[in-house]
């Protein structure tokens, strides 16, 4: 307590006028001398027991900010009675909570990063692995059919990963925050068809019927190239589980407070084990032989929701999937 210059400045300041207050109260009278000196030793014994209990808190207080500069468990800081101690410790609470709170999401986002990056060591491994295996073969194969066969096989492959290495970049902008959405007007129709153009071929070889219910003249706000994105990874799942001579449906409707798009097929619909997962990133779903990587989807969802939407997918009563985007006026 002493080290402290403040304190030992007062302590000289008050021996000084107990001094001179005994000196000229004994001049006038002993009584008055005796009076205060007792004054002031009882009054410097009030000062240095209020001053001592304000050092052990403070004490106190700096052992609990050691706890949290050393990450320290369970950490909390008793209140004090009303005053400067109790504002400081309650401050120093915040600030406990919020480095806890930060800490803490530092540590999912470290996991979720490692996970993310196994999950994809896995996914890239099995087209690689089934690239290698083509070239091994080319190189005995002298059947030029076969050879043929396997080079189209490599090249659908090659496709896949360069699919799946760009939705990958686009997740890792998103996420990281980087992507400046534009905010424009956007012609429902227009953006369909734009989807749905790299499309059109696969759904012609499969005979999938599609039939489009959206009126002319309804816009929606938003970004149209990351939105066609996200409705061309739709209108793919969709596809898929539509399956050969299967249909799809496009329908759109305007309300006085949302622009609804539904798109929906007529295939075996989700598993009610994945409804709860169907955005998630990698998730491939439950079922025996499930295709695609767990992207597209997650991807969707991230690129819908940043521009102010919804998309909901659930089964059909009908039967079948539909997926609902909704955006707000």
């Amino acid at each position: 307590m002493f080290r402290n210059r403040e304190v030992r400045q007062f302590a000289v300041l008050l021996s000084g006028i107990t001094a001179i207050f005994a000196t000229v109260g004994f001049v006038l009278h002993p009584v008055a001398g005796m009076l205060s000196l007792t004054s002031s030793a009882v009054l410097l014994v009030v000062f240095f027991a209020f001053t001592k209990g304000r050092y052990k808190s403070i004490a106190k207080i700096s052992e609990q900010i050691d706890l949290v500069l050393h990450n320290a468990d369970c950490l909390y800081i008793n209140e004090s009675d009303e005053g400067e101690l109790a504002i400081l410790q309650s401050e120093i609470t915040k600030m406990t909570l919020r480095i806890r709170e930060q800490n803490g999401a530092l540590k999912k986002e470290k996991e979720h990063l490692a996970d993310s990056l196994a999950d994809i060591a896995h996914q890239l491994r099995t087209p690689l692995t089934s690239t290698n295996l083509i070239l091994s073969l080319l190189e005995s194969e002298s059947d030029e059919n076969k050879r043929k066969a396997w080079l189209k096989e490599a090249e659908e492959l090659f496709a896949q990963m360069e699919w799946l290495l760009d939705s990958l970049l686009k997740l890792s902008r998103l996420d990281a925050g980087i992507v400046v959405f534009k905010s424009e007007q956007i012609d429902v129709n227009s953006l369909i068809y734009n989807s749905l153009r790299p499309l059109l071929i696969p759904m012609e070889l499969h005979n999938i019927d599609l039939q489009i219910d959206v009126p002319k003249g309804i816009e929606i706000l938003g970004d149209a190239d990351w939105l066609s994105e996200a409705i061309q990874n739709i209108l793919k799942n969709c596809t898929e589980s539509a399956g050969d001579d299967g249909k799809m449906m496009i329908v759109c409707k305007d309300t006085t407070l949302f622009t609804e798009i539904a798109f929906r097929d007529n295939g075996a619909g989700f598993a009610k084990e994945d409804l709860p997962h169907l955005f998630e990133r990698f998730y491939r779903g439950e079922k025996d032989g499930a295709t695609g990587y767990g992207i597209g989807l997650a991807l969707s969802k991230m690129i819908i929701t940043r521009l102010g939407g919804t998309i909901t997918a659930k089964n059909h009563p009908q039967g079948g999937a539909i997926f609902v985007l909704r955006f707000l006026k």
